[in-house]
């Protein structure tokens, strides 16, 4: 049995090195099991040799559409962390602006908040 290596993987656009590492890495490892059960079975069968063969190529071009699926997924879900992480410092920034600005005011809303979390609370 010939063992396939596939080095294609699908384009990723804007990924970040982690990102693209991991769906690299997921769809090597599933080249990787559809290789060795195709061994097995190869193995197995001796005669059936025509009929691995396409079923190994059919499962590798899964593998492929489904890496091909996810990539334009990993560029949309990086893209909202990095989104998220800013928006979460800008808020960080402005709350410690406005404490620094407002020393009592924002103890006062702070004495508030714990003073309704606790009614909440206990209740």
């Amino acid at each position: 049995m010939e063992t396939i290596v596939r080095g294609n993987t699908p384009p990723t656009f804007g990924t970040s090195n982690n990102t693209e590492g991991t769906l690299n890495k997921a769809s090597s490892s599933a080249h990787a099991v559809v290789n060795s059960i195709a061994g097995a079975a190869d193995e197995a069968v001796g005669k059936a040799k025509p009929a691995i063969d396409k079923v190994v190529a059919m499962a590798h071009q899964a593998v492929d559409k489904a890496a091909g699926a996810a990539a334009p997924t990993t560029d949309w879900l990086t893209e909202q962390g990095e989104s998220i992480n800013a928006t979460q410092k800008q808020l960080v920034a402005d709350t410690r602006n406005y404490v620094s600005a407002n020393p009592l005011k924002a103890v006062g809303i702070a004495v508030v908040a714990g003073f309704l979390l606790s009614r909440i609370i206990l209740r």
